[in-house]
């Protein structure tokens, strides 16, 4: 008996709670509806009465118009450039975006004109000014075919992206409307712990980016491939380390501010985890996968450190020699650098990715364990001492390969087709 009256209790508070907070939003829907016939988004001729949502949405539009104003003062005053985390309103008559959400720097900026509103749909967001936002991103590529959705293959890292936008309603207009960007493109397989993606703001407002490329040291020899790795620091024309677009980059030169090469905090029985650190302005088309790649021959003893000398100098080589890229899975884009950029994460999302990135990690040591216990198992062969000798005397010397078109023989090329089209 004592239990069923605990219960009643119990019912009775609950549904007294409930009823106060019916009432609750009562008032605050009616305190909304006050605030959205005031507004000047609103249609004189609507004669519909606005529902909470709708209410909440010109509310909001209402307040960063006033917050706008006093933003832009603060601008007009200091000269400052507009930062992430403030808010920026831009004027009635014009919007700058990027006309292709994340081309190449040459690319225009579009100025675009509102039509005069008379009214708007109830329910959307789309009449209402927007912020400067960017979201920074983590991803694992290992099952992604890359990050732009211009791939024909899925899935893609930006289209799971723009589909969680869409999911969370963040994304009130379409991709080319929101004047999205992104920072970088990674290819098939790489990974990203500070990938930054726009909206309403330019990609090249981005002012550096860092990669990280892990590798097992093995016989490799670190101090060769450091001395040469420090030929890259500074500016140079790197159309020999990448990929050539001659029909949308006509600038191969990039600026690397520093590249490290140093033990990775890891290590197996036999061997120990490294990491190459490469900082930079803008990198071109696997422009850091191409280093690596020469600079692993080098540790091998396959090539000089002078050939990344030979290898800067155009005038020297002006085609690229044929060679394969460093695998794509150890690359990682470590971070994106912005000017006066604060992110956001709630410590609630913070927890919650660090509880699921111990339960991965300790999954895949799990699965390391049962590999290693697996090796245990087996007799390793003797070593060949001929092994060596072998690989160097098949190897051929980069200078010596096959040359690729040179920037102006590719660009020839380009203008010939378009002569024959028209």
């Amino acid at each position: 008996m004592a239990a069923a009256d605990g219960e009643t209790v119990a019912l009775r508070t609950e549904v007294a709670a409930l009823r106060l907070r019916v009432l609750e939003l009562e008032r605050e829907n009616q305190r909304l509806a006050q605030i959205a016939s005031s507004c000047s988004c609103s249609a004189k001729e609507d004669t519909v009465t606005p529902s909470p949502v709708a209410s909440a949405s010109l509310y909001g539009c209402d307040q960063e118009l006033h917050k706008g104003k006093q933003h832009e003062s603060r601008t007009s005053e200091h000269g400052a450039n507009l930062p992430f985390d403030h808010m920026a309103i831009s004027t009635e008559k014009e919007v700058l975006c990027n006309s292709d959400g994340g081309g190449h720097s040459d690319a225009p900026k579009i100025k675009r004109s509102h039509a005069k509103r008379t009214g708007h749909q109830v329910g959307t967001v789309s009449h209402c000014q927007k912020r400067l936002v960017a979201l920074k991103i983590m991803y694992f590529g290992q099952r992604f075919y890359g990050f732009a959705s211009e791939a024909q293959t899925e899935p893609t890292i930006e289209s799971e992206v723009f589909k969680a936008l869409e999911r969370a309603r963040l994304l009130v207009s379409s991709r080319k409307e929101s004047c999205y960007s992104r920072c970088g493109r990674t290819d098939k397989g790489v990974s990203a712990t500070g990938q930054v993606i726009h909206i309403k703001y330019v990609r090249f407002s981005c002012l550096g980016r860092e990669y990280k490329y892990l590798f097992w040291k093995g016989g490799l020899d670190t101090s060769k491939m450091q001395k040469a790795a420090s030929k890259f620091i500074g500016e140079h024309d790197f159309r020999n380390f990448c990929k050539m677009d001659a029909v949308n980059v006509s600038n191969y030169k990039r600026r690397i501010t520093d590249f490290d090469i140093s033990a990775y905090d890891q290590r197996s029985s036999d061997d120990e985890l490294w990491a190459m650190t490469i900082k930079g302005s803008a990198f071109l088309w696997h422009q850091v996968r191409c280093m690596v790649a020469v600079l692993f021959l080098i540790g091998q003893g396959l090539e000089s450190t002078f050939v990344v000398d030979s290898l800067l100098d155009i005038t020297k080589t002006p085609r690229k020699p044929q060679y394969t890229m460093a695998p794509e899975l150890p690359l990682i884009l470590r971070s994106c650098l912005f000017d006066k950029v604060s992110f956001m994460c709630s410590s609630d999302a913070r927890q919650a990715l660090i509880e699921h990135f111990k339960d991965e990690y300790h999954q895949y040591m799990l699965q390391a364990a049962i590999y290693y216990e697996a090796l245990s198992c087996l007799s390793s062969p003797e070593p060949n001492p001929y092994e060596s000798h072998q690989k160097k005397r098949n190897h051929i010397p980069l200078m010596s390969r096959q040359m690729e078109p040179s920037y102006e023989e590719r660009t020839s090329k380009v203008k010939a087709k378009s002569t024959v089209l028209k």
